[in-house]
């Protein structure tokens, strides 16, 4: 017989991602975005048939999806490589080429926010005269008058619920990851959901159910976000539900006065289905440990998007919430989820003794090459999850065993500890990914020797402050579009992002010392062992100047440096071809440094 060889790392690389969907009114089509073909475009599925075919080509990524109500046509949100820089298309109702519909020059942004229920008023935010803090607009299709709502003002201003007479808005704030504030307008008059504005809190996902009532997810006074709600009649904030120890989001059911909560509980999410009227809860299965975007179909049907460790991105539909339907089939090419590694979850003591926890994935014993992966997350405020990722699954497929923290600052585990990373980037959690290290060679998992370190994003900035500040622990290093200096990194940012980076970061000249210890580039007499560093030239947030100084720097000691920069991306990897580009020479680098 035909003997065929074990599954290969070149598979893995092959995977799609899904990255956002949506579903008409009718339930007949369903669209998505997808790097189906190299690059992202929209699909659909004219369902029930679950075979996807191109519904629009543009080979650029999108940041949204939405039907027309009468089903005349579809918008979507564009950038170019990878720049962040999104403009609002419309694509004809049986698909075709985007057509600019809300657009500008090229560094401008127009973010959509509300289609009115009749499809002929279009609601969005813009930096257009306004790139710190953003105005908000709408637009009327019939003809084209534009007209501003709110000017944004204090900090980065969003308009996040349109009553359904539309003569309420809701307008978030955002101060910091951890502190944005909400508030109502309503003709002259503004009030704000929740009691007392400086008070460190977050409020989002506000939702009308009536054109007098606003239901919204806050932590105000609180761990953990909750369930409440503002009354317009009588001006009052009040809590309706919580969890405990997890962090809700919400969907509405219109029809059927329900709600649906997404929550986060460290690793994985959870679903309930929840009556505000009765304060029933039901708690509903998943196909998928980790939940990306819910619909709520007029039918009462839902749609999932998720993905699990060892599942990438699928979409999925259930009519109760119990039994669910696979309507994507995509998989790893040849690969089943036995052939891949589910994660251990496990905590270990920091070095001040709080308890963090993690993901081990322990490659299996016929691959094992003996070598450990250390992964600090990005974000910061951001957490590794049960969540596919081609790159984990294909380095486990070449041996290497996958260790990743939720240190100090990640989501899911309270309010109190996502602040911790404010104004401190590089001691805390620095601190906490040492004391990870230290356990993996406590406890026999990691060699000595034998240890890389990647990271990307924040995660990056990490690897070149832990590889600064610890080489020792290190073969060698891996450094994805990371922040090499906080003084250059804080000017540099997108300029909606300036108003927030003094309470997430601090102030370059008050904290002029705390930048300096936390900058990686402190510490390049220390930076010894081989790196490579990989950088997209359209990133908006982490600009190539972060990773050009800092392998300038470095080559003028001598050291072992690679630097990849793709000319065609931005924060993170659109394209196929650039994705399967990287994580070859990521794993090439390895090897080479594996003696």
């Amino acid at each position: 017989m035909i003997q065929f060889p074990k599954p290969k790392v070149e598979q893995f690389f092959r995977t799609s991602n899904i990255y956002d969907f949506a579903v008409s009114g009718d339930e007949k089509r369903l669209i998505f975005s997808s790097n189906l073909n190299g690059k992202v475009n929209l699909w659909a599925i004219d369902l029930p048939n679950t075979s996807p075919y191109l519904f629009a080509h543009r080979d650029e990524s999108t940041n949204f999806i939405k039907f027309d109500p009468e089903n005349r046509y579809v918008l979507a949100g564009y950038d170019k490589d990878g720049d962040e820089n999104y403009q609002i298309y419309a694509v004809p109702s049986e698909g075709g080429l985007p057509q600019p519909l809300i657009t500008g020059d090229a560094k401008e942004k127009y973010f959509f926010c509300h289609l009115s229920e009749d499809g002929e008023r279009v609601y969005y935010m813009t930096s257009e005269g306004n790139p710190s803090f953003l105005n908000a607009r709408v637009r009327n299709l019939k003809d084209n008058a534009d007209t501003l709502l709110n000017e944004g003002e204090v900090s980065p201003t969003y308009l996040a619920a349109v009553s359904d007479n539309e003569d309420a808005f809701v307008y978030t704030r955002m101060f910091a990851n951890t502190y944005v504030t909400a508030f109502v307008k309503v003709g002259d008059e503004t009030h704000y959901l929740t009691p007392d504005q400086e008070k460190v809190h977050v409020v989002f996902s506000p939702v009308f159910t009536n054109d007098e009532t606003i239901y919204f997810v806050t932590n105000y006074d609180s761990e953990y976000n909750y369930l409440a709600k503002y009354d317009l009649k009588t001006k009052t904030f009040s809590s309706v539900f919580s969890i405990d120890k997890e962090s809700i989001s919400i969907k509405w059911d219109k029809e059927n006065k329900v709600f649906y909560l997404i929550t986060e509980k460290g690793v994985e999410d959870l679903f309930y289905r929840f009556d505000p009227e009765t304060e029933k809860l039901e708690k509903l299965a998943l196909p998928v440990d980790v939940i990306e975007k819910v619909h709520v179909a007029k039918s009462g049907n839902l749609y999932v998007l998720g993905r699990s460790a060892t599942l990438p991105f699928n979409i999925f539909t259930s009519k109760d919430g119990k039994d669910w339907e696979q309507l994507t089939d995509n998989r790893v090419l040849g690969i089943s989820r036995e052939d891949m590694v589910e994660p251990e979850v496990i905590s270990y003591a920091s070095f001040d003794g709080m308890e963090i926890e993690a993901l081990l994935f322990k490659v299996k014993p016929e691959n094992d090459n003996g070598y450990t992966i250390f992964w600090p997350h990005g974000g910061p405020q951001a957490s590794e999850r049960k969540m596919f990722r081609a790159m984990f699954q294909s380095f486990l497929n070449r041996g290497y065993t996958i260790f990743a923290p939720n240190f100090r600052g990640s989501t899911g585990y309270g309010s109190s500890f996502v602040k911790l990373v404010e104004q401190d980037w590089g001691e805390g959690p620095r601190l906490d990914n040492v004391a990870g290290i230290e356990w993996l060679f406590e406890n026999g998992i990691a060699d000595r020797e034998k240890l890389f370190l990647v990271g990307g994003s924040y995660g990056g900035y990490m690897a070149l402050l832990l590889h600064g500040r610890h080489p020792e622990y290190f073969k060698a290093v891996i450094d994805i579009f990371g922040p090499s200096d906080l003084f250059t990194f804080v000017k540099s940012v997108p300029p909606h992002w300036k108003p927030i980076m003094d309470r997430w970061l601090g102030d370059p000249e008050r904290d002029k010392e705390r930048f300096i210890k936390d900058s990686p580039v402190t510490y390049l007499d220390a930076m010894t062992k081989p790196m490579l560093v990989i950088q997209g030239a359209k990133d908006p947030r982490v600009v190539k100047e972060e990773s050009d100084q800092i392998v300038a720097k470095l080559e003028a000691k001598g050291r072992d440096v690679e630097y990849l920069v793709l000319e065609d991306e931005g924060h993170g990897f659109s394209k196929k071809e650039n994705e399967i580009k990287v994580y070859s020479l990521m794993l090439e680098f390895m090897e080479k440094h594996q003696g």
